[in-house]
């Protein structure tokens, strides 16, 4: 057992994280490219210069993040002297990610950005993801920072923090939540009062990713606070850019940002998660971004991207550990086939059995079913935002919670089965299985909660303009049906699919209708409508996966750059099924809940718990 665990201690096999021919299906089969190709902002791209991008993350997640991720896992940032000291193998790994250019990959050339699609992008950063989160999300929260700034900062900002900041010589985090307010940001209490050129702030912030390290010499805090005489709520914050340290007449000058705490997480260990104290000295200087009191309308940029972001990381955390969990049950063995009859036969890896089979096609079915969402999603917000796709625009507005949640909620569920097909091994911190379990529960939490996703979903985006971006999915869905029916997938799954997208509309009238009078009944179940949408929009994503898969067979379809055999696709034909045929029949005792109202919980005084 001593030499077993000690070999442990790393991947029992070289982990794939993400398997390449997925990521080739998606876009050489699922997504058009002919119609990114077609935008001038991707001119100077083409398969090939995706192919190149696509393999440097590959590499440096494979070569790279994935062996330091049991190291930088196991020693968390620390606090000295008021100062975070992350482990030091992140520094030359974060140095690396800024060399292959991944901090503004996808901005434009003018900021010096590569211009690269965002769907290619999000596939790309899915392997660095998968081979160590903590190192990525450096580089994640600093391109939303940044982007901040791109979008509506002065030019003076620009230049002294947004360009440093897409070279990678200082790093951006969101500071939005304080202790009083959480996710309610309409209660945010830090002032920024008006001094000459810039402001003075006071206030605290906790839960800050990134906060606060010694990765690079300064930390870009966009920030939201509010101005004197600012109305309540929501309409009276706004956005400012608060640095760990100041640019003086070239030189960096401390701002009186201090670091009072650093919040010890369970995953995601290698990102320091940290409370500020703004203007304990009296000496903060922040500067307002954009016009007054416009912070929560800009900050929702990011924090829409930083959605999409939290989702792949989802995907990949998914990913990773599905991989190997699938190695391991193909060369542990243990037990005997139900059929054998001689107790001294010799054992059979445990993929033999038919539960683990039905382990590893669920975890299959949410991994490769979420990444594929979160492509679409991704090529939706290019087409909306470099080909002023209005339809696209409604698309990505109304999946984004789903590309949020799903991959968090459900692959928290993979990531523990993952851990169970390990059995006791499973749950020994020598396997990384149960790394990979802490860092999936962060998931559903950053960015706003399942709950708070639901309600957005729900409340606000189901029903804009009419209903619009609803009919639009509906279209999207029926035509992946039609496509389903003349490459001969199997017609009950296409009837199964066509049933729950009826479902979706007319469950949603419903609520919608009843929620004129009475809002808060109409979002007691706000969370089982978002699972129910969302096991719909996954049951969309495996029907079209069957329908390539069944072209591909027939020898209909061109062959992508990946070379797939038969079984690969009859791999994806099987998870379809599963998804299909076991998941969205659960979609009806959802529907009813919503219709029901079933009030066990909204009823319930909090007295009697």
């Amino acid at each position: 057992m001593r030499s077993t665990l000690a070999r442990a201690s790393l991947s029992i096999v070289a982990n794939p994280l993400i398997d390449d021919r997925d990521v080739e299906l998606i876009l050489d089969e699922v997504l058009d490219l002919r119609a990114l190709a077609a935008l001038p902002y991707f001119a100077d791209h083409d398969r090939d210069t995706y192919e190149m991008v696509l393999e440097s993350a590959r590499s440096v997640a494979r070569e790279s993040l994935f062996p330091q991720y049991k190291t930088i896992d196991s020693a968390p940032p620390v606090l000295v002297d008021g100062k975070v000291a992350v482990h030091p193998a992140l520094r030359p790994l974060f140095a690396k990610l800024v060399e292959l250019g991944f901090t503004a990959a996808p901005r434009p050339h003018e900021v010096g950005g590569a211009q690269l699609p965002l769907a290619v992008f999000s596939l790309a950063t899915a392997y660095l993801m998968a081979g160590n989160l903590s190192v990525y999300c450096y580089v994640g929260l600093t391109q939303g920072a940044a982007h901040l700034l791109e979008a509506f900062g002065s030019a003076e900002l620009r230049t002294t923090y947004m360009e440093p900041m897409y070279r990678g010589e200082m790093t951006g985090t969101m500071a939005l939540t304080e202790p009083q307010a959480g996710s309610s940001l309409a209660d945010i209490t830090t002032t920024a009062t008006p001094e000459g050129d810039h402001y003075s702030m006071h206030g605290s912030k906790i839960f800050i990713s990134g906060g606060d390290h010694d990765l690079t010499s300064n930390i870009v805090h966009m920030t939201l606070g509010r101005l004197a005489g600012a109305p309540p709520g929501m309409k009276g914050v706004s956005l400012f850019c608060v640095p760990k340290k100041r640019v003086e007449n070239g030189a960096l000058v401390d701002n009186d940002v201090a670091v009072t705490g650093v919040v010890h997480k369970i995953g995601w260990r290698g990102l320091p998660s940290v409370l500020l104290g703004y203007g304990e000295r009296n000496d903060c200087h922040g500067w307002l971004v954009g016009e007054p009191h416009q912070g929560i309308r800009y900050m929702f940029q990011m924090m829409n991207e930083a959605r999409i972001m939290v989702g792949l990381n989802a995907a990949a955390t998914a990913s990773v550990a599905y991989h190997e969990s699938l190695e391991y049950a193909r060369v542990r063995t243990q037990g005997r086939s139900m059929s054998a009859r001689d107790p001294g036969a010799k054992q059979v890896a445990i993929i033999e059995h038919a539960d683990v089979r039905r382990m590893l096609l669920r975890q299959k079915a949410i991994v490769e079913g979420g990444l594929t969402l979160l492509a679409r999603v991704s090529y939706f917000s290019d087409l909306a935002t470099h080909g002023g796709d209005a339809r696209a625009q409604l698309l990505l507005d109304l999946l984004t919670p789903v590309a949020k949640s799903f991959p968090a909620e459900k692959g928290f569920e993979s990531n523990a089965l993952a851990l169970q097909i390990h059995g006791g091994y499973g749950y020994s911190s020598e396997y990384l299985p149960e790394a990979w379990l802490r860092d999936q529960k962060l998931n559903s939490i950053h960015e706003g909660t399942t709950g708070i996703q639901a309600a957005d979903l729900l409340g606000r985006r189901v029903l804009a303009k009419g209903g619009t971006a609803l009919a639009a999915l509906g279209t999207e869905i029926m035509t992946v049906c039609k496509r389903a029916r003349n490459a001969g997938v199997e017609v009950s799954w296409i009837d199964e699919v066509e049933r729950a997208v009826v479902l979706v509309g007319t469950l949603t009238g419903e609520l919608a209708s009843g929620g004129l009078a009475k809002p808060e009944s109409m979002l007691l179940h706000a969370t089982d409508y978002l699972e129910l949408f969302s096991t719909v929009v996954i049951a969309w994503q495996w029907l079209e996966l069957a329908a390539i898969s069944k072209e591909a067979l027939a020898g209909t379809l061109p062959r992508g750059r990946a070379s797939r055999d038969a079984g690969y696709y009859q791999a994806k034909l099987h998870a379809a099924q599963y998804w299909i045929k076991t998941e969205l029949p659960r979609i009806d005792v959802l529907a009813k809940l919503c219709r029901d109202g079933e009030d066990s919980y909204g009823s319930l005084d909090p007295s009697w718990l």
